[in-house]
């Protein structure tokens, strides 16, 4: 998806099909354990565990999978993960925003910096990078399972920021401040979301020349595969 990268946008890769579900698999499952371990194990009380769930389901994670990641915020209680955002430039200055969680930020920030500098690019400061997204939350859901004029009506009333219909479903947009709010009245009527959760989309995006493309598509490979890494979000358009 142009300009953005999340869980559910790399599961469709061609080839390495088994590693790249396992390592979705494995990021989905530190964020239920973390969401777990600093909240409510009560889903309906946990709204970031609600949430890491329903992205688990949306990859077809298997529940005793889901119940094991829950059951691990019991174990390592000395383990603490943060949530870290780093920022930085690919090739030709596309701009990157790097979510993570991570117990070693140390060795996280390290992984991140090499990857980009083999692509010529760098690690940049807090706010290099973010200043050329906004933050939002973003909803998805099958075209299948409810109208436009429903869901449409449903999310506006409930303080939806933009509305839109796409080839295969439907997608709200919220104010960050406003997800969950709008996330609960839409659980009214379903719960079968595609995606859902909180990220950077770029104000504007940029082309990458052709000739660019791969080194940009293999650095963003390597990143979703490190397993600190959660998200990847970037400004360019990667359609070729």
């Amino acid at each position: 998806m142009a300009g953005h990268s999340h869980w559910a946008g790399i599961k469709h890769k061609k080839g390495k099909q088994d590693k790249i579900r396992s390592k979705i698999f494995s990021k989905i499952s530190r964020e239920i354990t973390v969401a777990a371990k600093l909240g409510s194990k009560d889903p309906d009380a946990n709204h970031r565990l609600r949430t890491a769930i329903q992205s688990a389901k949306g990859a077809n994670m298997p529940k005793d999978n889901i119940n094991r990641a829950i059951s691990k915020s019991e174990i390592n209680k000395t383990e603490n993960f943060e949530n870290l955002r780093y920022e930085g430039f690919g090739p030709k200055n596309l701009a990157l925003i790097i979510e993570t969680l991570t117990e070693n930020k140390n060795r996280t920030a390290g992984s991140i910096r090499i990857i980009l500098q083999k692509f010529k690019g760098n690690l940049g400061s807090s706010g290099s990078a973010s200043h050329l997204f906004y933050n939002c939350g973003v909803i998805q859901i099958d075209k299948k399972n409810i109208s436009e004029d429903k869901i449409m009506d449903i999310a506006i009333n409930a303080g939806a920021k933009d509305f839109s219909s796409k080839n295969n479903f439907h997608e709200i947009i919220t104010n960050k401040e406003d997800f969950y709010k709008v996330k609960n009245q839409i659980e009214k009527v379903t719960t079968d979301f595609l995606y859902s959760n909180i990220e950077w989309r770029a104000y504007n995006l940029i082309d990458i020349p052709k000739e660019d493309l791969d080194d940009v598509h293999n650095m963003l490979e390597l990143l979703e595969e490190d397993d600190d890494i959660q998200s990847v979000f970037h400004n360019c358009n990667l359609i070729k």
